[in-house]
């Protein structure tokens, strides 16, 4: 089992993608939660950010265990969210750029053997570490489509 192109190059750079996105949004709109059980866009920053530490963790847990199980995760339970909430976007950012790299190289340094590693997924079962990989990716890929729904959503602009 070997990684393929699209796997690889959006975990090298996916996650650029958010940098791109607010670039120029005011720090307002950046907190603006559309309503109260919606995140901002910074939560959502502060959940990939995250959830970058959560994957890398799991990854390693797959390493050395034989098909360890995961529960889902949900962030509202993670006592460490509200720390990584109160963060400056800048720092999240920078913070996701180094742990990015870091399981950039975890993940592109691993045999096929090891890619091939089995860790059970609550509810998707038996997930390879390559299946673990792509299930990252469109989870923050689902984030990012979010990040870009706040940024340009016209309506939210004009109620703030």
């Amino acid at each position: 089992m070997t990684i393929y192109k699209s796997l690889h190059d959006r975990l090298k750079n996916q996650h650029e993608t958010i940098g791109e996105l607010i670039s120029n949004i005011n720090n307002t709109r950046l907190t603006f939660r559309p309503s109260q059980n919606k995140w901002s866009i910074k939560d959502n920053i502060a959940h990939l950010a995250t959830y970058q530490t959560v994957f890398t963790d799991r990854i390693n847990t797959i390493l050395k265990k034989d098909s360890p199980n995961f529960d889902r995760y949900i962030m509202e339970n993670d006592p460490d969210f509200e720390t990584w909430r109160e963060l400056k976007i800048d720092c999240l950012l920078q913070k996701m750029n180094s742990d990015r790299h870091e399981i950039f190289n975890l993940i592109t340094n691993l045999t096929d053997q090891n890619l091939s590693r089995i860790g059970q997924h609550s509810k998707y079962g038996n997930l390879t570490i390559i299946k673990w990989t792509e299930f990252f990716l469109l989870h923050e890929a689902h984030h990012i489509f979010t990040i870009f729904q706040l940024a340009n959503d016209t309506e939210i602009r004009n109620n703030i």
